[in-house]
């Protein structure tokens, strides 16, 4: 009876954390104005209502809202996680429904809740539920959290990433459930379907919506039946309600209302196979019970049932439907229906599982309707539908498409149907839910209240995991139940009120709630009743077919099997006796709200207390070892969470004393276990304990072992008392597994520094059993490893135990088995427990890999290394894998902990593979070598812009509105540090601020004529202000990564100016003088272009954004034409909507239609898109049929789509484009002034989009032979007869032009640009020397006479790009292309008069700047230093020549065009790289604004000054074919000569030179600071035929050649640690992604940044001798030659000399300092400071155990196996001075000493055994 009583105190445990609950949504609905606070108004008494004020009066309606109004409101709680700063932060999630609110809160016990959503819905909310939906992305499914609301006609999905969706219903909901692959919906059945359906053909019953946007479809059902051909069907049964539903497994329970019973279905996917059995729908015999459904009229219905019973319709309910006639007779076993399984055969086998009380709840039926916690259906709140409406037509629906299922439940497993289940319909579970044991035994539950039952159901996995098996059901009594998760319990509530714990089916203990008294005192711990799975078992046939093991009683973990009574009472007795004591106080009445292991608890008096239910243990020794004794597991937590228990203080001890108890040992009477010394008595009193708050007890390690430290550590002897066991304990038979078990904890404790402590506790325990279990090897070991812990021992008495056949003599030792590895030594595979010994496993398998050289060790070789232990067995172990260098989840944090001769050959490894990486090594390896270069490298990131870094110059306000804040200042202060260019070129191109307009009144001049004066000199500088944009636009490319809900700044063009000295504003607008109309148009456009391209491509951009950008004012329409055209160039418009497109073209502003048509042109490059082809061909007539209306298109807008078409068939060489482009050039002028105006301009587009199309295709222009391109070109080029028009264009030129008169001759000068650019882009690169002689300049005078010499530029240019590879850089391949005529008479004092010489200098000019252009195209993006010597010559030259005396002779306009196309040249070759010279030229053309400086050459100027800064310094050029063509457009060497002239070219094809540009930035960024950094690098070229293969150093950021050039990037010395690139997709994607290299500076070197020189690094490198070297070495010098924060500070505190630090402790200290750095490996410090400590320990005698003895066994192992291997293997190790022979021979001596005796006397003579048992440490050679 002593026992007994013992057991009932102890297994009464108390709940923490006590406090009164009410949902977060109450309290925010109630501040809410929406209509459910006005019905609570209403629902206030009139007296009241008047009497209060507005909030009191709130608060006291609320009061009074019965239990029918207060249901309105549900609310379910779910655990929430999220990740904050790398550690996971749990809280709880809450979504509260009232009224028309949902409303989903957060909060967790340290932080308040607060509304993370809430939403409003039009009509009553019916449901809320979270489901997480399958969303397909990247080849892999992706899940979408949302919110699910009901209403009665739609259901409202809204997901945490803002998308929502609404899915009407067709039919009325009863339930909506959520399931792994979305929502199953549950159809409210009418009252009745039959006259709906086709006889014997019912309406499906359950649908699912896999997502918000799919189609509603029926489910499927696979019922388990004891005969084959079980077949599918659709549920269709209305007696099956849901109850539950699940995702983790998938599973579905329903509950059949007239059978009675439960089942279980696992909810899949569809098959193929299932899906055509489903919808083949075979007719069935009259006969059978039910028939399948036809598919069409499924269809039918469900696609009509709108106006059926949804409740918008006029619905056909009670007079439609009679009662379906149900086939059913006496006995339930003759027509079973379909989908249940048949009893028949079971009925002998079945036996009742409700132990027949069924006392009804004494809360009475109340209690039933208001059940909060599963989604009832209500029926109460959907609209009763009109019973005399006769709709009856859509049964007669036509056949339409079936719907394809997508889901199908098949049934696992089926409660069997007893005799009394007829007897009420309440039997229908309450409440289901999963919950495991602590032996990891997974059960279905389901309380059934009216039986006041919970019926847990236990179910395993099949050997496949592909199907569950339900095996034995035991029932509890219950009137209610929560799972914990967290702690795998269940909290029950019995019928007497009391609160009981349970784990799985084990009975724990009862709950002991403080502040609530225990309702009954009376012992009834009645054991569960268990059902053998024969009894009531009813799974599918092939799962019942298997063997399943009978679960005995010893394998289930039940401590009260020995603690029944014979006087154990009913619960209905135990509850009559305390009725009347529970009516007095308020009693615990539901249970609800389990979220890991808290829970609600809802009181009689309608409060709610929320509880949690405490841990298992709280300190890591505890968890592990409870965690490898599951049997022990129930005990022990009755006794650790005792009413005012222990605190964690004590918890080992606590620990040691139930665990020695149970196996049968008297702990009182044992020595050791009487010292441990507790804070409270093990035996708690009977007596009812107020709880007690815990003591606050530390949970770290140290204090693990405190009870053992108040006995102190040393000479414990086990008293003579002999501690007898007890036999017929619990765990008496299994103590030597347990043993084992133990022991190999304390070989993995021993492999962690931090659980060391833990080991050192577990010790005592392990030698008491090993001397019980007489293994003297195992004692021995102890001994040797903890020698003043054990010091002497006496035998006891060894009971009848089962010894497992693993357990060996010889103990398993984790440093032994290494010791063996390093020394070569055959091993034996070491055992490990999966799960605990993690670190065992980890390191075995390393040394395997690593020192034993098995390369299969990880994967077919693990069973050589390893032995797993499992269910009391030694099996072998396969199937483990691990990566690389060392296993799963093994971090350089974790190998910190591994103890220093066990880390070392692992960090020797990772030296190796520091140097030389692998890379297609994943991320976790790249960090474990401590290569985070080669990690961050793999995460495609991007330079982030630093806003911080703002220039001197500007406050914050300027630098926003000038448009060129987004450059990013860290990359362009590492390549310009010297000077401010960057800045100068913001000054130079910022055009959002007034111009300064300097004009001095002259005494003469009247006021109104000096205002006239400022206005014009105003006028000039806006020539200069409006050209600015085009240049911005390159200098800015790329740099700006816009936020979605802002509008992109475009800053503004300001045409307005300030006169000294007082600084008075100057406009145009005035009206003193005349301003061209539309002035400004162009330059808007440009600007908005401008700030386009600032978007970078890797943006997040889309449609709505586009159009949100939208301006509203039609004075900004240019602007975002030019914004349109930029998103096109960046390749941003191709996710602009068709719709958006077509609203903008019908628009008709013309500049909307040529940024649009040009911009989607260029996002489509050479694409050959048929969409865009169309959108581009209704605006040019020639691609049209000849019959087609004619439209009336600007000729601007013409031009752009000429241009568009090229761009789009760029390079394809399509015939019917080409035929029809190279008519266009020569398109004469029609009729009525048609295509009269600005022909060159549409000639030249023609010929442009014409050489695209054909780009590159030279003689190989297939299919166009009969068109004769070249020489049609030729004749377009020099002129001649023109041909007859062919086909349809012959009737659109018919009538010839009334104001312009031809004739038939062709018009040169219209025809000649576009058809000599035609030619060099169709022969570009081809070295075609017959089609390039064609282009030669003329070599006589009257030739010479005859042509502009602007098209002998054209010529020139078109000439020396077809013979590309004869381009030289040089001034004598420049002057080679003049004609002999000009060569002889330029310079020539004499020229006869037969000469024009002002003919021959034009010619000269023009030859030159054209060979300069083709000098500038072919080293385009190379910064070549001889083409650029050659380029700035030629610009100098021209520079000289702006005097007036010889502007004279040549033109002022004719010497700024060569001049211009020159500088263009220069910029060309320099693009990106700011060349200081350059800046100057372009700075110098920038300040001249006198009136011969025409709008165009502004251009020129900041074009080229955009080039050179192209992306800011981040950007070059491409010298491919594609990007050459894109240059020809936008370099087009005739610029216009006011704002609107578009005559000649079309200005917005400008900006085409962004297609040229291309990312060749390489920006190291160093990867612990993530800022970029200085690295040099070395490249080598490729071999090619001007020169051999050839290695340059650059340093970083650098500007690489073009990738085809090169060979290989690497790092130039020994500073830096990045990855070698060989020239792949490897560095075209870096340098795609912003040119990002991340870099990781050595250790002991300092950045370039602060060591420019190298100088103070190579100080470390000259000390590198070692005889000097540690002598010169000053540790508070350290800072000058590394960086690294630990060395650093290692320096500061411990190398500096102080009072309390010894002289010789302060070297040897600098010394390892000095190591580390030398070795670059700062990592080693902490093992130098073990191996110090180890030895100075050793020398003082001060070891309590060989731990420090072991390490360094095994690092002297390590150090001779390299040795053995020869001098090369020594070079990479990580131990390679004199450090370690030094501290081997201290050792050495110390050990000698020891033996010889003069240690004897300081320590005892078994310690000194213990410390020799390492045989001699090996020596160190």
């Amino acid at each position: 009876m002593n026992n007994f009583v013992y057991e009932e105190t102890a297994t009464m445990i108390a709940a923490g954390e006590l406090q009164s609950f009410v949902p977060f949504g109450r309290e925010h609905c109630r501040n809410h104005p929406n209509a459910f606070n006005l019905q609570l108004r209403e629902l206030q008494p009139a007296s009241e209502l008047w009497s209060s004020d507005g909030a009191a009066g709130l608060v006291g309606s609320l009061q009074e809202v019965t239990l029918q109004e207060r249901d309105r409101e549900c609310w379910q709680l779910r655990k929430g996680c999220v990740g904050v700063g790398g550690e996971e932060v749990e809280f709880e999630e809450e979504l509260y429904t009232a009224g028309n609110m949902v409303v989903w809160s957060q909060g967790s016990r340290s932080q308040a809740s607060s509304v993370y959503k809430a939403f409003t819905v039009d009509s009553p909310v019916q449901q809320a539920l979270w489901c997480n939906f399958a969303v397909p992305q990247n080849k892999k499914e992706e899940m979408e959290q949302t919110v699910c609301i009901v209403q009665s006609s739609c259901v409202n999905v809204h997901s945490t990433t803002g998308k929502d969706f609404i899915s009407p219903l067709p039919f009325q909901l009863s339930n909506l459930w959520a399931t792994k692959f979305g929502l199953l919906l549950e159809r409210k059945n009418p009252a009745s379907d039959a006259l709906l359906s086709p006889p014997g053909e019912p309406l499906p019953t359950v649908f699912s919506m896999l997502h918000p946007l799919d189609e509603i479809a029926p489910v499927v059902c696979k019922p388990a039946g004891l005969f084959e051909g079980s077949r599918v069907q659709y549920v269709s049964d209305s007696t099956m309600k849901i109850v539950f539903s699940c995702c983790q497994p998938s599973i579905v329970v329903s509950y059949d209302t007239v059978q009675g019973t439960h089942s279980v279905w696992a909810l899949r996917k569809v098959t193929h196979d299932e899906r055509s059995t489903v919808l083949r729908c075979p007719v069935e015999p009259v006969g059978t019970p039910l028939g399948l459904m036809t598919s069409g009229f499924l269809t039918s219905h469900l696609r009509n049932v709108s106006r059926l019973d949804s409740p918008g319709g006029s619905g056909a309910t009670g007079a439609l439907h009679s009662h379906q006639n149900r086939i059913m007779t006496s006995s339930p076993g003759l027509h079973s229906r379909v989908h249940s399984p048949s009893i028949s055969n079971m009925a002998a086998l079945s036996r009742s599982h409700s132990p027949g009380m069924a006392a009804p709840s004494f809360s009475g039926a109340a209690r039933f309707n208001t059940s909060f916690h599963t989604p009832s259906p209500r029926g109460h709140h959907s609209l009763l539908l009109s019973p005399n409406s006769t709709t009856n037509e859509s049964v007669l629906v036509p056949e339409m498409e079936p719907i394809i299922p997508d889901l199908c439940m098949e049934q696992l497993w089926s409660e069997t149907a007893t005799a009394s289940s007829h007897r009420e319909m309440s039997s229908q579970a309450s409440k289901v839910f999963l919950t495991s044991d602590l032996c990891e035994n997974h059960y279905l539950c389901f309380l059934v209240e009216s039986h006041q039952q919970l019926r847990c159901v236990k179910f395993i996995e099949s050997n496949d995991t592909s199907q569950l098996i339900f095996a034995s059901v035991t029932s509890i009594p219950a009137k209610d139940a929560e799972p914990l998760q967290s702690i795998d319990a269940m909290l029950v509530l019995e019928a007497s009120g009391s609160l009981v714990l349970y784990t799985g089916v084990t009975r724990v203990s009862k709950v002991f709630v403080p502040g609530l008294l225990s309702p009954t005192f009376s012992l009834s711990n009645q054991p569960p009743h268990l059902s053998t799975p024969v009894e009531n078992i009813s799974t599918p046939a092939n799962a019942a077919s298997r063997h399943i093991r009978r679960l005995d009683e010893a394998s289930m973990p039940s401590p009260v099997s020995e603690l029944r009574g014979p006087n154990t009472k009913h619960h209905e007795a135990s509850f009559l006796e305390d009725y009347t004591f529970q009516q007095a106080t308020s009693y615990i009445h539901a249970l609800r709200d389990p979220v890991c292991n808290r829970v609600t608890l809802e009181l009689s008096n309608g409060t709610m207390l929320r509880i949690s239910i405490p841990e298992i243990a709280t300190s890591e020794l505890g968890k592990v070892c409870t965690h490898t004794h599951t049997r022990v597991l129930v005990k022990w937590y009755n006794i650790y969470n005792a009413p005012g228990g222990p605190s964690a203080h004590a918890e080992w001890n606590l620990f040691v004393t139930c665990f020695m108890t149970l196996m049968g040992y008297n702990t009182e009477r044992l020595a050791w276990t009487r010292n441990l010394h507790f804070e409270v008595p093990l035996s708690p009193v009977i007596a009812a304990k107020k709880a007690r708050p815990s003591d606050g007890g530390s949970d770290e390690v140290g204090d693990y072992c405190v009870g053992y430290r108040d006995v102190s550590w040393h000479k414990w002897h086990c008293s003579i008392i002999v501690a007898w066991l007890d036999s017929s304990a619990p765990l008496f038979h299994h103590i030597p597994a347990l043993f084992y078990v133990l022991h190999l904890l304390y070989q993995e404790l021993q492999l962690d520094e931090l659980q060391r402590a833990g080991a050192s506790s577990l010790v005592c325990l392990l030698q008491q059993l090993a001397r019980d279990l007489q293994l003297e090897e195992y004692v021995d070991l102890y001994w040797r490893d903890y020698p003043s812990l054990i010091s002497s021992f006496t035998e006891t008495q060894i009971g009848q135990m089962q010894r497992p056949s693993f357990l060996k003599a010889e103990p398993p030792s984790m440093f032994s088995w290494l010791s063996s590895c390093l020394r070569g030594e055959e091993v034996l595979p070491f055992p490990f427990l999966p799960g605990i010994c993690q670190r065992t496993r980890l390191l075995v398998l390393s040394y395997a890999l690593y020192i034993v050289g098995d390369e299969n060790a990880t994967s077919t070789d693990v069973s050589k290394y390893l032995a797993k232990l499992s269910a009391g067995e030694c099996v072998c172990l396969n199937n483990v894998r691990s990566t690389a260098v060392v296993g799963p989840g093994f971090t350089l944090k974790d190998l910190e902990s591994v103890p220093f001769g066990v880390a070392l050959p692992i960090r020797e490894a990772i030296y190796r593979c520091r140097e030389q990486p692998c890379s297609d090594w994943s991320e976790e390896v790249c960090l474990l070598i401590g290569r985070q270069d080669l990690t961050r490298q793999a995460h495609k990131m991007t330079l982030a812009k630093d806003k911080a870094v703002s220039p001197p110059t500007t406050t914050e306000a300027d630098e926003e509105e000038d448009g060129m804040s987004d450059i990013i200042q860290e990359v362009t202060g590492l390549i310009w540090s010297q000077d401010l260019r960057v800045h100068e070129v913001r000054r130079l191109l910022q055009s959002s601020r007034p111009v300064r307009v300097s004009v001095v009144q002259l005494p003469e001049v009247s006021d109104h004529e000096y205002i006239e004066e400022k206005e014009n000199k105003l006028l000039q500088l806006c020539q200069r202000t409006m050209a600015l944009p085009v240049g911005r636009g390159l200098f800015t490319l790329f740099s700006y990564h816009p936020v979605p809900t802002e509008p992109l700044p475009v800053p503004k063009l300001n045409l307005t100016g300030r006169a000294p000295p007082r600084n008075t504003m100057v406009d145009l607008n005035s009206g003193n003088i005349d301003v061209p109309p539309n002035m400004t148009s162009w330059s808007s456009f440009h600007n908005g272009v401008a700030a386009g391209l600032k978007i970078a491509p890797a943006s997040q951009v889309d449609s709505a954004w586009i159009a949100y950008n939208k301006p509203k004012s039609p004075e900004l329409a240019n602007e975002y034409a030019g914004f349109l055209m930029a998103l096109g160039l960046n390749g941003h418009l191709t996710k602009l909507a068709t719709l958006n497109i077509h609203d903008y073209l019908t628009k008709g502003h013309e500049m909307t239609s040529i940024g649009l048509l040009l911009g989607v042109a260029s996002a489509k490059l050479g694409t050959m898109d048929m969409s865009i082809t169309r959108l581009l061909s209704i605006h040019i007539p020639a691609l049209l049929p000849p019959t087609s209306t004619e439209l009336d298109v600007p000729h601007n807008v013409q031009v752009a789509a000429v241009v568009g078409i090229g761009l789009v068939y760029q390079g394809t060489g399509h015939r019917h484009n080409a035929e029809v482009l190279l008519a266009e050039i020569g398109r004469p002028p029609g009729p009525e002034m048609e295509y009269c105006t600005d022909r060159e301009s549409y000639s030249l587009a023609a010929g442009l989009a014409l050489g695209m199309v054909c780009l590159g295709h030279g003689s190989n222009l297939i299919g166009m032979t009969d068109l004769n391109v070249p020489e049609q070109l030729y004749q377009y080029m020099v002129g001649g007869h023109r041909r007859a028009q062919a086909g349809a264009n012959r009737e659109r030129h018919k009538s010839p032009s009334y104001q312009i008169k031809e004739g038939d001759t062709i018009n040169v000068d219209v025809t000649c640009p576009g058809a000599t650019l035609a030619l060099a882009m169709i022969y570009l690169k081809t070295n075609n020397r017959s089609i390039a002689d064609w282009l030669k300049a003329p070599d006589t005078m009257f030739l010479l006479d005859f042509i502009k010499p602007e098209f002998l530029l054209l010529r020139t240019l078109a000439r020396c790009i077809i013979m590309w590879d004869e381009i030289l850089p040089n001034a004598a391949w420049v002057s080679s292309n003049l004609p002999q005529i000009i060569q002889e008479n330029i310079g020539n004092a004499s020229v006869s008069e037969d000469m024009n010489l002002e003919t021959l200098v034009q010619a000269h000019d023009y030859i030159i700047a054209g060979a300069c252009m083709a000098v500038g195209f072919r080293f385009a993006g190379s910064a070549n230093s001889d083409a650029f010597d050659c380029l700035y010559k030629f610009a100098r030259r021209f520079m000289k020549g702006l005097t007036p005396a010889a502007a004279a002779v040549t033109g002022h306009y004719n010497l700024h065009t060569c001049l211009s196309m020159i500088l263009l040249s220069l910029s060309m070759v320099m693009a990106g790289s700011g060349n200081l010279k350059v800046l100057q030229l372009c700075r110098f053309l920038h300040k001249r604004t006198s009136g011969e400086m025409i709008y165009g050459f502004h251009m020129a100027h900041h074009m080229a000054l955009g080039l050179l800064f192209l992306g800011g310094g981040r950007y070059t050029l491409s010298t491919s074919n594609s990007a050459i063509a894109a240059l020809l457009c936008a370099l087009y060497p005739h610029f216009p000569a006011h704002s609107t002239d578009n005559r000649y070219h079309l200005q917005a094809l400008r900006h085409l030179a962004v297609l040229a540009a291309e990312p060749r930035l390489l920006v190291p960024v160093d990867v612990d600071s993530l800022k970029p950094c200085y690295a040099l690098l070395e490249v080598t070229y490729k071999e090619t035929q001007w020169y051999e293969e050839t290695t340059v150093e650059l340093m970083a950021p650098t500007m690489l050649p073009e990738l085809h050039l090169l060979k290989r990037v690497m790092p130039g010395d020994s500073l830096i640690q990045m990855p070698n690139l060989p020239v792949c997709l490897t560095l075209r994607s870096i340098l795609s992604r912003d040119g990002v290299l991340y870099v990781k500076l050595r250790a002991g070197q300092l950045p370039y940044k602060d060591d420019p020189q190298g100088w103070k690094s190579l100080l470390a490198s000259t000390v590198n001798h070692r005889n000097s070297g540690v002598r010169a070495f000053k540790p508070e010098a350290i800072s000058t030659f590394t960086s690294e924060p630990a060395l650093v500070s290692f320096a500061e505190f411990f190398c500096k000399a102080s009072d309390g630090m010894k002289h010789d402790t302060l070297t040897l200290f600098s010394a390892m300092l000095y190591e580390c750095v030398t070795q670059e490996s700062p990592e080693m410090l902490p093992t130098y400071i073990a191996i110090e400590q180890a030895v100075g320990a050793l020398r003082r005698s001060d070891l309590p155990q060989t731990f420090p003895l072991w390490q360094m066994r095994l690092v002297v192992e390590l150090w001779d196996s390299r040795v053995l291997r020869g001098p090369t293997s020594r070079n990479g190790a990580l131990l390679t001075s004199e450090f370690l022979p030094v501290m081997k021979n201290m050792m050495d001596v110390t050990l000698d000493n020891w033996l010889t005796g003069e240690g004897r006397r300081q320590v005892g003579l078994g310690a000194c055994h213990a410390l020799v048992a390492p045989k001699r440490l090996p020596t160190c050679r």
